[in-house]
């Protein structure tokens, strides 16, 4: 049986969700980052596990709901501008047409239509409400739709990844709970192994090398988890 893509693609030609990815790599990245920062500065500052356990599951916590939560408000904030320009756009189109047509014209002009093909397609799009919205939305002002599901899905998404990655630094102090260098070192590498995975897998799904874009990832990953760890330790020393 073919499998279906999304609505309005072929059957038979799936396609990866690229919203989801991104609050997959989004909500992994956060939490893993950001708890390691702080599980360093607290190992550095404190050399006690029960604390170092402590604060790590408290940020790994708070990190995640904290996530999600910002994931569910931001896809609804898209979600209304989207409605609001969308609700303006149709009522432009009504009082002021002609403007409207022109704009449309010019869309199809960097297509690369020209002449009586292009009247003729002009006068086919706005004789249809909802084809000339749509173009509208997405060609002059470069909006995508987004559902109400969307919203709950991202939050879904990033708060899980994130809590997975809040895990990663912090699970090996939960097994070396005796040998706290130990649990540095092994968290460090860890959370960089991770790191170059997710860069990796990336541009895998998407474009780019997915060596470059892992070593990239995890530059970037570490330099953020280390300067919280520096702001964390100047703070413990002090």
């Amino acid at each position: 049986m073919a499998l279906l893509g999304r609505p309005g693609t072929p059957a038979g030609e799936p396609h990866r969700r690229p919203g989801l990815l991104a609050d997959f790599i989004l909500g992994s990245q956060d939490g893993l980052v950001n708890v390691l920062g702080v599980i360093l500065g607290v190992a550095i500052a404190s050399q006690d596990i029960r604390i170092i356990i402590a604060g790590g599951l408290a940020a790994t916590f708070a990190e995640s709901i904290s996530m999600g939560a910002v994931a569910y408000t931001a896809t609804r904030a898209r979600r209304d501008h989207y409605l609001a320009e969308e609700e303006r756009e149709r009522r432009e189109m009504k009082e002021l047409p002609e403007r409207e047509k022109q704009e449309v014209r010019e869309i199809l002009e960097r297509w690369g239509f020209v002449g009586a093909e292009l009247e003729d397609l002009l006068a086919k799009i706005v004789s249809k409400e909802k084809a000339w919205l749509e173009i509208m939305m997405a060609h002059e002002l470069f909006l995508a739709p987004v559902s109400k599901e969307e919203a709950r899905k991202s939050a879904v998404v990033v708060g899980l990844a994130a809590l997975v990655g809040s895990f990663i630094p912090l699970t090996p102090f939960l097994i070396f709970r005796s040998e706290i260098l130990y649990g540095i070192a092994v968290s460090l590498a860890v959370s960089a192994a991770v790191l170059f995975m997710i860069g990796w897998y990336k541009a895998k799904t998407t474009v780019g090398r997915p060596g470059w874009s892992g070593l990239e990832m995890t530059a970037i990953g570490m330099a953020s988890a280390l300067a919280g760890f520096a702001i964390a330790y100047a703070v413990g020393v002090a």
